[in-house]
């Protein structure tokens, strides 16, 4: 059942071409989605929705998440910075997309859902993402220049240290807006500045944290 519907959504994709480039496909035919949800909706896992995960947080539902990850332009020995890492879902498709020679690091500021994500990635045999807890609105300095920076919560702008911190020519994807809605913005990094693209409208959680819409850290 689980398979048949992840076939669906890749058919889906491929149709209508959706997703362009083959490797974010084949991180999705890889990586078990139902291994990054509750138990209780594993059936779910593969609905084009999304699922409630911990601390009024979700998953994204899984057009989203590809047609995020096709914007990035993840190439293999990428270093990628996560801003909330979730049930780490995305974590691991971005630890596929960056193979053997790249590194992913995943920043989440809800304790649970650190826990979450490390005994999601542990059981899915995914070493290769570094979760931190910690407030990820302000990135991760200590790693330090990214090729790539995604963000999977809403900014109420996109945060000036996050440019700061992507490499010349990286790309940084994140919403931008209110709580109540705001536009999917892929940023790439040209001589200092950021040129942005609008890549549609998107609903997504508030970011939280100093430069999120939430400034709250629920514990």
């Amino acid at each position: 059942m689980l398979e048949r519907e992840k076939l669906r959504l890749l058919e889906l994709w491929e149709s209508q071409r959706l997703v362009k480039d083959r490797h974010v496909l084949e991180a999705f035919r890889k990586i078990p989605r139902e291994m990054f949800v509750p138990k209780e909706f594993k059936d779910d896992a593969y609905r084009d929705e999304p699922l409630p995960i911990s601390a009024g947080q979700t998953i994204s539902q899984p057009s989203t998440v590809m047609l995020m990850l096709d914007a990035l332009e993840v190439r293999p020995g990428n270093k990628v910075l996560e801003i909330g890492a979730g049930s780490g879902y995305n974590a691991a498709l971005l630890s596929f997309l960056v193979g053997s020679k790249g590194k992913v690091i995943s920043t989440e500021i809800i304790p649970a859902l650190v826990r979450f994500a490390k005994s999601n990635l542990k059981k899915a045999g995914i070493k290769k993402v570094t979760v931190i807890q910690t407030d990820g609105s302000k990135g991760h300095a200590k790693e330090a220049p990214y090729d790539r920076i995604i963000c999977t919560a809403a900014a109420p702008v996109i945060p000036q240290v996050l440019i700061d911190q992507l490499k010349e020519g990286g790309i940084i994807i994140i919403p931008v807006g209110g709580a109540w809605g705001q536009t999917m913005i892929r940023g790439r990094k040209i001589k200092g500045q950021l040129e942005t693209e609008d890549l549609g409208g998107y609903l997504f959680v508030p970011l939280r944290g100093r430069f999120g819409i939430d400034s709250r850290a629920t514990e």
